[in-house]
């Protein structure tokens, strides 16, 4: 019996969903990994040892000199304009005066939702999505339109727009342009045009993620989608990919008609952004030099990446197929035969003490998709761990893949 129930309480009409909630795969994954001595490709952690500790430190040092270190205080002007400066390298010029600093990404994802979505809402996504994303929409007993995606270019925008044409419609659109999480495909320049003039026509907003948009490895970065519709659409960054994850500062731009909801909206869920680490964050920014040290960043994740293709490709499965992942934290691995990747994740736990998240984790509703597809985080281990690890976990899937062809 659970404690709602032992308590003789009931949740209110519109708390039901707490009740059947279960953690997201990456929760469970967690406290599974967390139990155990398990070499994890499961989860989106940077590489520790990549953290600027010691700037961190001193930064620390320096805002906990001031009295007002630790009181309440509104949000950083100067910081909002060091995330400017930002957007601006990022191919994305916007006005400090549209910025929101929230609690990491996911609480700026959380106060868009709310802002855009009722009860019963449609929601638009691919048919693979973050499922920590889909955690934030279960109050809201939403439904989804799933479109496809193409594993070169992104999400199928065709599909899209003969969907939208055809009457059907949903509170926003869910899209991860660069270092999609799970797939790691970026959408292409034409796409995002498309894609920015497809929203703008059928007045869909758009809810852009960009926690990988910094960490690009391939050449030149493109302007986020945002970038092409302004005024219809929602950037969320953050900092966790590039300074460190326990800072939880985040930011959101938005058209200037929401700025004043959302920053209402944001008051009401925690009064204030923690102000000693938009101060610790804002001070890193005054004193580093953060184009170098994202350069740092890419070239080792870089690496770690190509390990890891490399590693695959000798030691998986004859057939497997990665797309080379132009941004981000993933490698996504389809196998091409016909194993469940969830009891391949268990077996792979068990025998060989490595963990990842098999691909249906990511199947947004009833879709049957992935089943034999998982995705790899090659960002928090060396790559001499990589590759140990690739070759167990290659190791493990060929005795799967036998034992199965022996039972048929």
């Amino acid at each position: 019996m659970g404690p709602i129930a032992s308590t003789g309480l009931k949740p209110g009409r519109d708390a039901d969903w707490k009740a059947p909630s279960a953690p997201s795969p990456m929760e469970a994954l967690l406290t599974l990994i967390s139990s155990g001595n398990v070499l994890s490709f499961a989860l989106g952690l940077p590489a520790s040892e990549l953290f600027p500790r010691e700037l961190v430190s001193e930064a620390a040092t320096r805002v906990l000199e001031s009295n007002q270190a630790l009181q309440y205080g509104s949000p950083q002007a100067r910081l909002k304009e060091h995330i400017a400066g930002m957007m601006s390298d990022r191919g994305y010029p916007c006005s400090p005066d549209r910025i929101l600093v929230t609690t990491g990404a996911q609480q700026a994802l959380a106060l868009i939702v709310r802002l855009l979505l009722g009860e019963g809402g449609s929601v638009v996504t691919e048919e693979l999505v973050y499922p920590t994303f889909i955690q934030v929409l279960k109050p809201y007993k939403a439904s989804f339109m799933t479109v496809p995606s193409d594993l070169r270019t992104g999400i199928d925008v065709e599909a899209l727009e003969e969907r939208l044409a055809q009457g059907v419609h949903g509170a926003f659109l869910y899209a991860i342009a660069d270092g999609h999480n799970p797939l790691g495909v970026s959408i292409s320049p034409s796409k995002r045009r498309r894609l920015a003039q497809i929203a703008r026509q059928y007045r869909l907003p758009v809810i852009e993620d960009d926690a990988y948009g910094f960490l690009c490895y391939d050449g030149k970065r493109e302007p986020p989608l945002s970038a092409y519709d302004p005024d219809g659409m929602f950037y969320v960054g953050s900092f966790s990919k590039i300074l460190g994850p326990s800072l939880r500062v985040g930011w959101l731009v938005v058209p200037e008609r929401f700025l004043r909801i959302l920053s209402t909206l944001k008051e009401a869920a925690d009064i204030n952004t923690a102000s000693l680490s938009q101060r610790i964050v804002c001070e890193c920014l005054e004193r580093m030099d953060l184009g170098a040290h994202i350069s740092g960043l890419v070239e080792e994740y870089r690496r770690r990446r190509d390990c890891m293709l490399d590693a695959i490709r000798r030691h998986f499965p004859p057939g497997t197929t990665c797309i080379t992942p132009s941004c981000g934290f993933f490698v996504w691995a389809s196998l091409n035969v016909d194993i469940d990747t969830q009891a391949l994740c268990m077996r792979a736990i068990e025998e060989e003490r490595i963990a990842f998240v098999p691909g249906a984790s990511f199947a947004v509703g009833e879709h049957a998709v992935a089943r034999s597809c998982l995705r790899l985080n090659f960002s928090n281990c060396s790559p001499a761990k990589i590759e140990d690890g690739i070759k167990r976990l290659g190791s493990v899937t060929m005795r799967m893949l036998q034992s199965s062809r022996r039972s048929e």
